[in-house]
């Protein structure tokens, strides 16, 4: 009988490929986009600036959607599968030991030896903890296979990025913040096809950022299917310890504070250096006060979002604070309507790590690191100044316009330190905030981390010069032909025009009635 189309679908595959088979998939991957950049040499090889689509010709798969990018993206950084970087750029002594301590992975490292490379531990395997920006601060393992490493490189003081040496699993896991195995010939330079790599990333409890990987590697031959599980593992030991040592440093600020706050006058409290409450006096408590990226200056009189105008003065490794005013009195702690007249607020998400905010009206200036799920949310409401729904959000970040609450309590916490800045009904930044953003050069690297429906069509825009961020500067138009109409016109990014095709989607049956 014969059978239709939907029948005669090759079932989803179960099984991982094969290191055969990646190699297969590698080979074709190349040698297609090197087809394309000879078909179009006037266009730089731009035409292959998605993931590896042609690849999965018959017999053949396709690679990871996270492997895909980054072939693609080292495809258009010009790097030479065979040969690499020109020259490996090893770290110097002073430096070496300088990026140690500002990650603060040096106490964690002891833990994690004994741990990962007991002595009944028969696994050929090195393990490897990188800072925030690839550099190899710590390597230890099996001797041979050390020797095998530090022929292609893998060393301690290399910097293991993608630019440098192609796709590996520290680079793709600081890139997507969340464990990665990149296997065989899935690594992008042939020189390291015969390794595995799996990493995941650490991030500092106290302040949420990104400190750095731990990276497990192997022969390909070799792999253990349990390798992605425990590196996962041994990225949350680590962030245990640094929670654990933190608490204790904590705890120490605490025993200082407390015979001071004694004899202060009216309320005060006293916060570690990034933010989080040791002991007050006198006021609720908060958790964490939020500590601009720049610091804060002695002696000096900060507007301190939650507390409202405050004097600050160093102690220990902390601050003691004291607000002007009481908060609770007049509700010095929020940005009113009337301060955020004519606020400016910037969005810098140059940085794929590292998402700030800065403030900058009549409550002062200010600024503060965000988490991944408020950058994700300001830069859906910064290129929808009209507003959005909660149904309109949820489905722009989650694909499920159901997920409302999740929606309104992310909201509710923005609330608490933008105040004014932000209304509702429907959810949008006040009319008189001027709002920019400022991206990366590489769209792609556009909070590279998220994978909600809208930044993923944002970044396809910006990346095609449909659409651009607000506040970014109007695209040079290529000359073109007379008689083919008006070159390079764009609407701005601020419009419907430009936003209608990758933010929130309008809804005309679910306008909101409450907040």
């Amino acid at each position: 009988m014969r059978q239709t189309g939907r029948q005669s679908r090759r079932p989803e595959r179960r099984t991982p490929p094969t290191a055969a088979e990646l190699a297969k998939v590698h080979e074709r991957t190349l040698a297609d986009a090197a087809a394309r950049e000879l078909a179009l040499p006037e266009s730089g090889g731009s035409g292959s600036s998605g993931g590896a689509g042609s690849a999965g010709g018959p017999g053949l798969f396709e690679p990871r959607p996270e492997i895909g990018d980054s072939w693609a993206r080292l495809r258009r950084l010009g790097l030479d599968p065979d040969a690499g970087a020109p020259a490996t750029v090893l770290l110097g002594p002073a430096e070496l030991e300088q990026r140690r301590r500002a990650s603060g992975l040096d106490t964690v490292m002891p833990v994690l030896r004994e741990t990962l490379l007991g002595p009944t531990d028969p696994a050929p395997l090195i393990i490897a903890v990188a800072d925030a920006e690839g550099h190899v601060l710590w390597q230890d393992g099996e001797r041979g296979l050390r020797r095998s490493a530090d022929r292609i490189g893998f060393m301690t003081g290399a910097r293991w990025t993608e630019e440098s040496v192609g796709t590996n699993g520290i680079a793709v896991a600081l890139r997507a913040q969340r464990p990665m195995q990149v296997h065989s010939a899935e690594h992008y330079l042939r020189s390291h096809h015969s390794w595995t790599c799996v990493a995941a990333p650490v991030h500092d409890p106290a302040t949420g950022r990104l400190v750095g990987a731990i990276n497990l590697s192997g022969p390909a031959h070799n792999v253990r299917p349990f390798l992605l599980q425990l590196t996962a593992t041994a990225a949350r030991l680590a962030e245990t310890e640094l929670r654990a040592h933190r608490l204790e440093a904590l705890h120490q600020l605490r025993t200082l504070a407390a015979p001071l706050l004694a004899r202060v006058g009216g309320p005060a409290l006293v916060v570690d250096a990034a933010g989080w409450t040791a002991a007050a006096a006198g006021l609720p408590p908060p958790s964490r006060l939020r500590v601009p990226s720049e610091g804060w200056v002695p002696a000096a009189v900060h507007w301190v979002p939650g507390l409202g105008e405050c004097v600050l003065e160093p102690l220990a490794d902390g601050w003691l604070v004291r607000p002007v005013r009481s908060p609770e009195a007049d509700g010095a702690g929020t940005v009113s309507a009337e301060q955020a007249e004519g606020a400016r607020l910037r969005l810098d998400l140059r940085r794929p790590d590292r998402p700030e905010l800065y403030v900058r009206g009549a409550a002062d200036s200010w600024s503060h690191p965000l988490s991944p799920r408020h950058a994700e949310l300001l830069l859906l409401l910064a290129t929808s100044r009209e507003g959005s729904t909660a149904a309109q959000l949820a489905e722009a970040l989650f694909g499920d316009a159901g997920r409302t609450v999740t929606i309104r309590a992310e909201l509710s916490r923005l609330r608490r330190y933008l105040g004014g800045l932000l209304a509702h009904r429907p959810y949008r930044f006040a009319d008189s905030v001027l709002v920019t953003v400022d991206g990366p050069e590489d769209p792609y690297d556009l909070l590279p981390a998220s994978t909600a429906p809208a930044v993923r069509r944002l970044r396809a825009g910006l990346a095609a010069g449909t659409v651009r961020l607000p506040g970014a500067a109007a695209p040079v138009p290529a000359p073109r032909p007379a008689g083919d109409g008006p070159a390079g016109a764009q609407p701005p990014a601020s419009s419907a025009a430009s936003w209608s095709s990758v933010g929130p989607q309008s809804r005309s049956c679910s306008t909101e009635t409450s907040a």
